[in-house]
C-alpha cells in the first residue's frame, strides 16, 4: 500500500513540474447556443462572463459556437441573450486554471414573438428535459462534489433533495417519499440501468459505493414523483444521468486521490479538431486498505477491493449525425472471514466465511441527427451486463472447519434500444414519440443447505424475456405564462402477457415573476425483480415449480400539488404535496404480513413463492426546500419533508413500511474566500447537518432464534412494529483550490469529516448465533474522508 501512495505522489508531481503550456492571459470559456426544444444550433447569440472588467462576451457563429478567453479563475454568472428567445442566465460558473469550461447552452423561444423577453434562470430549478412540470430537479457536477459528505455520489447529493431520504451509512439506497428503492430508475445517455454500483446485487438498485464517477457527469436530472411519459418501469423516482464530452480543442488531464474513490486517473482531448470529436476517459482503483491501513473506519474490518473505468468518444458532427460511443465498466470484491472480524461489523456473521464479487457493466452507441430544422431521430442502441457471485461457508462450532452451505450466482444482460423521434411544430407546440424495447437475459443459480443435509434449489434458469414500452409526449404553450404537458405510456411483458396503459400530465402556471404554481398526475406501472418472477419453489419428490411467473405490473398513481416562490434573484422557497396510491402489489396468498413494497430493506434476496397482484399502499406527504443559490460567495439550503407511508398485506392488515421515516430533514450551507495574488484561489468551508425518524422493523423472536440456532423474526402481529432511533449525522468540509498564474495549472485539497459528532446511528438488530443474544449493530462513526485533485 505504502508503494501505492509512493508511486502517487511521484507520478502527481513530475506532473505538476512537467513543462505545462503557459496561460497568461486566462482561462477559455466556450460552448454551444442551440434551440432547447428543436435541438438546432443559434447563429448570432450574445454570451456574456457577468461581473469582469472589461466585460468579457461573444457571439455565436453560425454553428452557435462561441468561445471566450483571459477568464481568471473565480466565479461567473453567464448570461446568453437572443432576439426572439428568452434570456437564460447560469449562475455561479467555476472557472480554475486547470480546465477549460465547456458548456452546451440551450434556450427557450419567445411565445409571442420576437421581442426579448428577461426570463432568468438563476434559481436553477429547472431540468435539462424540456417536459416536465413539477418534482424535478437538475443537478451539476460541482455540486456533486462540493457538498459535505457526498462521498463524490450523485445518488448521496439527492438524499439532500426534498423528499428524499438515505438515512444508511452502509449504501446509497434512495428511499422517494416512502417507496422502495427499488422502484428507481436509473438511466445513463438513455440507456437503463438496473444497478449502477459497486457491490451490488440482483433486485436492488443501491450499493456501498457508486460505479458513477463525477467528473464524467455533465448536468443531469433527478425527477421523485409523476416524471414524463418517456420514463417507464418505475414508481418511485428517476436518476437521469449524462456523460459530458471532452475536450475537443485541447488536452486535459486529472488526476486524484481519495480515501474512498481510490486512485483516479482521466484525460480528455481532441481526435479530429475540424470534425468537433473528442475522447474522454477515467479510470478509478479503490483505497480503502489506505483508509484502513490509517485507522479510519468503513464499516467492516473486511478489505472492500473496487475499480471502475468510465468512457465517451463523439464523432462530432457530420452529415450522417453525430455518433457516440459512451460506456462504463466496475468490478468489485469482498471476503469476510470469521476470524478476523469484531462486533462493530455491519454485514459479517462470527459463524460464518463469506465471499462476494460482482461485475457490472454498459457500453452504448447513441446517433443524433437532424430532421429538417424542427425535428430529430434521436436513438440509442446498447447492453448492460450485471453479474454477482455469493459463497458462504458455514464454520463448525467444535473443531473449526468450513462446509460451503449456500452458493448464489447470477447475471443479467440486457440489450436495449432507445430510440425518440422529436418535433417541435412551433413555438407553442413540442412533441415527442419513442419506443423502448428491452431484451433481458437472465442466468439465475441458487442453491442452499444450510439447514438440512441436502441442497435446496431456489433458482436455476437460463432464460430469456422481453420488456416493449412506447410512449407519446406533447408540450403546449398557451402563452408565456400557462404550460401543459400531456403523455401516454404503455408496456408489455412477453413473459407473461402483462399490459399497461399510464396517462401522464403536468401543468405550470407562473403567475408572476416570482410566483409560479404546478400540478401534475401519472400512472406509473414496474415490473417485479427478476430473482421473484423465476424463483422456485422445491416440491415434496424434488422437482421445482415456478409460481411467480404471472407477476403482474405493480402499479402507482402519483397526484402532485407545488408552489414555487422567488424572493430574490439567488433565493428560492418551493413547497409540494403528494399523494400516492399503490396497487397490485405482489402478496402471498395465504394470509401474512409480506409485501413486495419492503423489498430492497436488506441485500437478501425474496424468497416468497405464490404471489398474487392483491396487495395496495399509499404514501402522502408534504416537503419544503429554502435555497439560497451559490452567489456572493456563499451557499444555503434547508429541505425537509413530512411523510407516511403504509401497506396492506393478504391478511387485510395495515401496516408501516419498512421505509416509513416518517420524517427527514436537512441543513447544507457554505463559504468560499477568495486567496491569494489577484484572488485566484479559494478557500471553502462546507457542513451538512441531517436528521430523519427511524425506520421500523420486525423485532427478533430471541427464543425461536436460540432453537432454530438462526435469527428468526416474530410473527406477523409484530411486522414492522418497532422503529430505530432516529438517525442523526453532522459532516463538515474544507476545501482549498489554487490555481497557477502561469500555467494550465489547478490543484484542489479536500477533507470531509462526515459524522463530526461520532454520533452512534443504529444499523439493525440482528441475533447472534455465537452468543445466542440480539445485538445492535451501529452504523459508521466519525469518519475523515480525504481527496486531493489536480488538473491540467
Amino acid at each position: 500500500m505504502k508503494k501505492h501512495l509512493f508511486f502517487f505522489i511521484a507520478l502527481t508531481t513530475l506532473f505538476i513540474n512537467a513543462d505545462i503550456k503557459a496561460q497568461n492571459i486566462g482561462q477559455v470559456i466556450r460552448g454551444t447556443v442551440f434551440d432547447a426544444v428543436s435541438q438546432s444550433p443559434i447563429p448570432g447569440a450574445q454570451v456574456i462572463v457577468l461581473g469582469t472588467e472589461p466585460l468579457k462576451m461573444a457571439v455565436s457563429d453560425v454553428d452557435g459556437k462561441f468561445k471566450i478567453t483571459g477568464v481568471a479563475a473565480g466565479r461567473y454568472d453567464l448570461k446568453v441573450s437572443y432576439f426572439g428567445y428568452k434570456e437564460k442566465v447560469v449562475p455561479s460558473l467555476v472557472v480554475t486554471a486547470g480546465k477549460e469550461v465547456v458548456l452546451d447552452l440551450g434556450v427557450e423561444e419567445n411565445i409571442n414573438g420576437l421581442e426579448e423577453v428577461v426570463v432568468s434562470t438563476t434559481k436553477k430549478n429547472e431540468t435539462n428535459n424540456e417536459l416536465v412540470s413539477v418534482s424535478g430537479r437538475s443537478f451539476s457536477m460541482e455540486e456533486v462534489n462540493r457538498y459535505a459528505g457526498g462521498r463524490s455520489d450523485p445518488a448521496r447529493l439527492a438524499a439532500n433533495f426534498a423528499g428524499v431520504s438515505s438515512p444508511d451509512d452502509s449504501r446509497n439506497d434512495l428511499v422517494i417519499r416512502g417507496n422502495s428503492p427499488v422502484g428507481v430508475l436509473w438511466r445513463i445517455e438513455g440507456l437503463n440501468i438496473p444497478n449502477p454500483n459497486h457491490f451490488s446485487t440482483i433486485g436492488t438498485t443501491g450499493g456501498p459505493v457508486s460505479a458513477i464517477n463525477p467528473n464524467v457527469l455533465r448536468n443531469s436530472d433527478f425527477f421523485t414523483s409523476a416524471f414524463p411519459a418517456e420514463y417507464g418501469n418505475a414508481n418511485a423516482g428517476v436518476f437521469d444521468l449524462g456523460f459530458r464530452n471532452g475536450n475537443s480543442e485541447t488536452y486535459e488531464h486529472t488526476i486524484q486521490l481519495g480515501a474512498l474513490t481510490g486512485l483516479e486517473a482521466m484525460t480528455e482531448g481532441p481526435i479530429n479538431k475540424a470534425k468537433g470529436s473528442s475522447y474522454l476517459i477515467a479510470y478509478r482503483y479503490s483505497f480503502t486498505g489506505l483508509a484502513q491501513e490509517i485507522g479510519l473506519p468503513i464499516g467492516t474490518t473486511a478489505t472492500p477491493f473496487y475499480q471502475d473505468i468510465s468512457f465517451k468518444i463523439n464523432s462530432g458532427n457530420s452529415k450522417l449525425g453525430k455518433f457516440t460511443l459512451f460506456g462504463l465498466a466496475g468490478k468489485s470484491n469482498i471476503e469476510f472471514l470469521h476470524d478476523e472480524i469484531d462486533t462493530t461489523d455491519l454485514f459479517a456473521d462470527p459463524s460464518k466465511d463469506s465471499y462476494f464479487s460482482s461485475d457490472m457493466a454498459l457500453i452504448g452507441l447513441k446517433h443524433f441527427i437532424k430532421v429538417g430544422q424542427k425535428s430529430y431521430f434521436n436513438t440509442v442502441v446498447g447492453t448492460t451486463y450485471a453479474a454477482s457471485n455469493y459463497l458462504e461457508d458455514t464454520v463448525a462450532y467444535a473443531d473449526g472447519k468450513t462446509t460451503t452451505t449456500l452458493e448464489n450466482t447470477t447475471k443479467r444482460i440486457h440489450y436495449v434500444l432507445n430510440t425518440s423521434f422529436n418535433t417541435k411544430v412551433n413555438a407553442k407546440l413540442f412533441t415527442k414519440f419513442g419506443l423502448i424495447t428491452e431484451v433481458m437475459s437472465l442466468n439465475l443459480f441458487y442453491r442452499d443447505r444450510t439447514y438440512t443435509p441436502d441442497w435446496i434449489q431456489i433458482w436455476d434458469t437460463d432464460d430469456l424475456t422481453t420488456l416493449l414500452q412506447g410512449y407519446a409526449h406533447a408540450k403546449y404553450s398557451f402563452n408565456e405564462k400557462l404550460t401543459l404537458n400531456l403523455g401516454l405510456h404503455s408496456q408489455y411483458l412477453t413473459l407473461n402477457g402483462s399490459t399497461s396503459i399510464e396517462p401522464r400530465m403536468g401543468l405550470k402556471y407562473q403567475l408572476t415573476r416570482r410566483h409560479a404554481f404546478s400540478a401534475g398526475y401519472g400512472m406509473h406501472s414496474q415490473t417485479q425483480p427478476t430473482d421473484v418472477y423465476f424463483y422456485r419453489t422445491q416440491n415434496p419428490d424434488g422437482s421445482t415449480t415456478q409460481t411467480n411467473t404471472d407477476l403482474g405490473f405493480t402499479n402507482s398513481q402519483h397526484f402532485v400539488l407545488g408552489y414555487d416562490y422567488s424572493p430574490l434573484g439567488d433565493w428560492r422557497l418551493k413547497s409540494e404535496v403528494y399523494y400516492q396510491m399503490l396497487s397490485n402489489v405482489p402478496v402471498t396468498q395465504y394470509p401474512s404480513s409480506f409485501s413486495m413494497l419492503n423489498a430492497g430493506a436488506s441485500f437478501a434476496p425474496v424468497e416468497v413463492s405464490y404471489l398474487v397482484n392483491e396487495g395496495s399502499g399509499t404514501n402522502y406527504g408534504v416537503e419544503l426546500t429554502i435555497e439560497k443559490f451559490f452567489s456572493k460567495g456563499y451557499y444555503g439550503m434547508v429541505t425537509g419533508s413530512l411523510y407516511d407511508s403504509k401497506f396492506e398485506a393478504s391478511n387485510n392488515v395495515e401496516y408501516n413500511t419498512a421505509f416509513n421515516g416518517k420524517y427527514v430533514y436537512n441543513v447544507l450551507a457554505g463559504k468560499e474566500f477568495k486567496l491569494g495574488k489577484n484572488k485566484r484561489n479559494a478557500l471553502s468551508f462546507d457542513m451538512k447537518f441531517t436528521q430523519a425518524g427511524g425506520r421500523y422493523y420486525t423485532p427478533v423472536d430471541q427464543q425461536a432464534s436460540q432453537a432454530a440456532n438462526n435469527e428468526v423474526l416474530m410473527g406477523d402481529e409484530y411486522a414492522y412494529s418497532q422503529r430505530h432511533p432516529d438517525f442523526l449525522r453532522l459532516d463538515l468540509k474544507m476545501s482549498y483550490t489554487m490555481n497557477s498564474a502561469s500555467r494550465k495549472l489547478s490543484q484542489t485539497i479536500s477533507f470531509d469529516v462526515q459524522n463530526v459528532t461520532n454520533n452512534k446511528n443504529v444499523f439493525a438488530q440482528r441475533y447472534n448465533p455465537v452468543t445466542g443474544t440480539v445485538n445492535t449493530a451501529y452504523q459508521i462513526g466519525i469518519f475523515p474522508n480525504f481527496i486531493y485533485k489536480v488538473q491540467f
